[in-house]
């Protein structure tokens, strides 16, 4: 028991001057960006699927035919 009291007497806290991340840190970071970016294409990429799937009738919608352009398109235009 006196000795635990011990260290922690003798144990000082570093300053946040004295702490610094390194190179693991900052390869962990770069990795992290990395994988956000590949989710991101990946979401990008199902959502076109589902919005396919969707416009050809498969949730049971009525298929959408993308090339017949309405009044409401040309107006957009």
């Amino acid at each position: 028991m006196l000795d635990l009291l011990l260290i922690l007497i003798d144990d000082p806290t570093p300053k946040p001057t004295e702490v610094k991340a390194g190179p693991l840190g900052f390869a962990l970071w770069i990795f992290m960006i990395i994988a956000v970016v590949i989710i991101g294409f990946s979401l990008v990429k199902q959502l076109r699927k589902a919005q396919a799937a969707k416009d050809a009738g498969v949730y049971g919608d009525e298929p959408v035919d993308r090339s017949v352009t309405t009044d409401a398109d040309a107006d957009e235009r």
